[in-house]
C-alpha cells in the first residue's frame, strides 16, 4: 500500500480510503460482518476511513466505533462529513449551531475524542462561509478536530473559501472530496488544478461511478438491479434501457474490453485510473461485502501504461463526463438548475 501526505494537514494517509457509506441500513446492516470488512481493510494497509453523520442516520459511525475499539483508532486517520441529509431531520447545514452540535454527536457515536478531518459534506448557501470557517477553526483550537475540508464544491468556491480564511486569519479548508471516475472526469478541467495550487488533499469518491463500473451494468445486462438499499431507491438511475444512459453503457462496454485486453478486471482499471492522478491523494472505495473489498484491494499496486491511458482518453476525453449529472455540481451550482436556465 502506498502512503501520501494529505495536502498540508501534516497527516499521511493510504492511497485507498475506506468509505463507510455501505455500512448500516444503506448497504450492509449486519454489524458484525461490516466490522470484519473494516478489519480486513485495516489489515491490508488502509489507514484512512471516511464516513458521514448522515450515512444510515449515524449507524455507519456507530459501526466504525465498534470496529475501531480496542486500540485500532490510533492507527487510523478518520474523516467525517457533516451537513448532508439525515433521514427526515431538516436541521442540517453549515451554521455554527449545527456544526457544534453535530461534531459532539459524531464523536459520541464513533467512541473517540477527536476527528482527524471534519468535512462540510454539502455546501450550505444559507450560511455565510465565514461563519462556518470560524466554527470549524474553533473546533481545531478545542482539539475536537485536527483539520477541516469540504466536498462537492466548485473551483470558485475553493478560492472563495481560501480568501475568506485569509481575511479572518483563521483556519482554511485543507481538503476537497469530489466525484471522480473513468466516466466522470470534469474535475480534471479546473477543480484538480485549483486544489494543486493550494496544496489541498483530494479524497475522490465514486471510483466505480456509483456502481456503473462494477461490472454489473453493461449492454447485455438488461435486467441488472442495484445491490444496495441506497441505490435500489433510485432504480431509474441504473436502468440500462433508459435512453439517457445509452452513452454510459457504451463507455462501460468499451472500458470492459480495455480492461480485459490489459489483463485487469474492470474494478482494477477504474480504481487504478483514479488513484494515479497526481492531484488525487486517496481514492475512496465503498465496499458493502468482503468480496467487494477484495476486488478493490486487487487494484493496489496496479500502474496503467501510457497506451492504456491513451485508450481511456479516447473513450472519455480528459476533463469531460459522460453524464453531467454525475458531476454533482448541481449541489453547489444552483445556476445550472432548470429555473436558472430560462426553463
Amino acid at each position: 500500500m502506498e502512503y501520501r501526505p494529505l495536502g498540508s494537514t501534516g497527516m499521511t494517509v493510504s492511497q485507498l480510503c475506506l468509505g463507510a457509506m455501505m455500512f448500516g441500513a444503506f448497504g450492509n446492516a449486519d454489524h458484525a460482518d461490516s466490522v470484519r470488512v473494516i478489519h480486513r481493510a485495516l489489515d491490508a494497509g488502509i489507514t484512512f476511513i471516511d464516513t458521514a453523520d448522515g450515512y444510515s442516520n449515524g449507524e455507519s459511525e456507530e459501526i466504525l466505533g465498534e470496529a475501531l475499539a480496542g486500540g485500532r483508532r490510533d492507527d487510523v486517520v478518520l474523516a467525517v462529513k457533516f451537513g448532508g441529509p439525515k433521514g427526515d431531520n431538516p436541521h442540517t447545514g453549515a451554521s455554527r449551531a449545527y456544526i457544534l452540535s453535530a461534531v459532539d454527536e459524531s464523536l459520541k457515536r464513533l467512541g473517540t475524542d477527536h476527528i482527524d478531518l471534519y468535512q462540510l459534506g454539502v455546501p450550505d448557501p444559507g450560511t455565510p462561509i465565514e461563519e462556518s470557517i470560524e466554527a470549524l477553526s474553533d473546533l481545531v483550537d478545542q482539539g475536537k478536530i485536527r483539520a477541516f475540508g469540504a466536498s462537492k464544491v466548485t473551483p470558485s468556491r475553493v478560492v472563495e473559501g481560501r480568501w475568506a480564511s485569509e481575511r479572518l486569519g483563521r483556519g482554511f479548508f485543507e481538503t476537497e472530496q469530489p466525484p471522480y471516475s473513468l466516466l466522470t472526469r470534469a474535475i480534471e478541467y479546473d477543480l484538480l488544478p485549483t486544489t494543486r495550487r493550494y496544496d489541498m488533499g483530494v479524497l475522490s469518491y465514486s471510483a466505480l461511478a456509483a456502481g456503473w463500473l462494477s461490472g454489473r451494468y453493461h449492454s447485455g445486462a438488461v435486467g441488472a438491479t442495484p445491490g444496495s438499499a441506497a441505490r435500489s431507491a433510485r432504480p431509474a438511475r441504473f436502468d440500462v434501457t433508459n435512453p439517457a444512459n445509452a452513452a454510459k453503457v457504451a463507455a462501460v462496454d468499451a472500458f470492459t474490453s480495455l480492461a480485459a485486453d490489459a489483463g485487469l478486471t474492470l474494478v482494477q482499471l477504474a480504481t487504478a485510473f483514479v488513484v494515479r492522478h497526481p492531484a488525487v491523494t486517496s481514492a475512496i472505495i465503498g465496499p458493502r461485502t468482503m468480496e467487494h473489498l477484495d476486488g478493490y484491494l486487487a487494484a493496489d499496486g496496479v500502474v496503467l501504461s501510457d497506451e492504456v491511458l491513451d485508450r481511456i482518453d479516447e473513450i472519455v476525453p480528459p476533463g469531460t463526463s459522460v453524464d453531467v449529472v454525475d458531476n454533482m455540481w448541481w449541489v453547489d451550482m444552483r445556476d445550472l438548475a432548470p429555473a436558472a436556465r430560462r426553463r
